[in-house]
């Protein structure tokens, strides 16, 4: 079983991570690396990297490249923490269309990283290693943690960051904490970090719950210290987003592990296109349709907004 939930893949097998790609070299690199760590658990496996836009190689390469002789199976997981627009629906048109290109193939869709002990667990990991950077001698009671998601217009994936603040407020013992989002909902990361200010407490602690640095982690950087040079009387800690580390690289592992047995299902209890969530009732049953054609392969700095003309969130750039 080799320490996972399931037993390895079967020969025949190749592996595509689908990245969401971004306009910052630094985490395109980051996921490269990841990809390329990830190999290294499978050296004998065909394991290619691709993006749904703004790098190169693109899904559509990269699925293309898994296409060869020996290989009747391709699975696809998608390279992101929590299931919103990119992971049900971008992502999987883009391997419904390599379906249709490539009919004698069985290409399958594993599903996002979601909440799971072991990232967790690199969370508190990563929020102890900030501590550590402090001269101030203050208790975890005394502390604020702020987690700060992506947003989304997903609320099943918003509440899910929620999630993750509540389990590292209550296994970690911080006095308090807070969830907040750097875009497209609600409360956005400076509004919520003021309003958190007047609680009183010694220390805050930002934790970005971002796989990879990109332009959206480097802005949360930037208030940070924003509000540190406002309020000198407070500690600012800026806790490290969680990377490639050995345990992501676990749950990766464990997510193209679990699709040959058909255990790869999304969570579709609080999904907004299979139920009557209140307030987002109209988008049941809502054809999966990607929006990122225009920024297919784009590289590097565009004119385009974060939103580019469309109003589907976007992670990680």
């Amino acid at each position: 079983m080799d320490g996972m939930d399931h037993p390895a893949l079967p020969e025949g097998y190749a592996i595509c991570i689908a990245g969401h790609g971004s306009r910052d070299k630094d985490a395109i690199q980051e996921f490269l690396t990841l990809s390329s760590k990830f190999k290294e658990r499978e050296p004998d496996r065909i394991v290619e990297c691709g993006f749904l836009e703004f790098a190169e190689p693109t899904i559509e390469v990269a699925i293309t490249n898994c296409v060869q002789d020996g290989i009747n199976n391709i699975v696809v997981i998608p390279g992101i923490l929590m299931a919103a627009g990119h992971a049900k629906n971008d992502m999987p048109s883009e391997v419904l269309a390599m379906e249709r290109k490539f009919p004698a193939l069985t290409i399958r869709y594993g599903r996002a990283l979601d909440l799971h002990p072991k990232i967790l667990k690199v969370c508190s990991t990563r929020i102890e290693t900030a501590e550590k950077t402090s001269n101030v001698d203050t208790a975890r009671s005394d502390t604020l943690l702020m987690t700060v998601g992506q947003g989304s217009s997903d609320p099943d994936a918003n509440s899910n960051i929620a999630k993750v603040s509540r389990m590292l407020w209550e296994g970690m013992g911080f006095g308090w904490a807070e969830t907040s989002f750097i875009g497209v909902t609600r409360p956005l990361f400076p509004e919520a970090l003021e309003r958190s200010l007047k609680l009183g407490f010694k220390r805050v602690i930002i934790f970005p719950y971002f796989l990879f640095t990109g332009v959206l982690v480097k802005r949360i950087y930037g208030v940070t210290d924003e509000m540190q040079a406002r309020y000198p009387d407070i500690e600012f800690i800026k806790a490290p987003y969680l990377n490639y580390d050995s345990l992501i690289i676990d749950v990766f592992m464990e997510r193209a592990r679990e699709i040959p047995f058909g255990l790869q299902n999304m969570n579709c209890q609080m999904c907004k296109y299979r139920e009557q969530v209140i307030g987002f009732e109209h988008q049941v049953g809502e054809a999966q349709s990607g929006n990122h054609h225009h920024a297919r392969g784009i590289e590097g700095n565009h004119e385009l907004d974060p939103d580019h003309g469309h109003s589907h969130d976007h992670s990680e750039k």
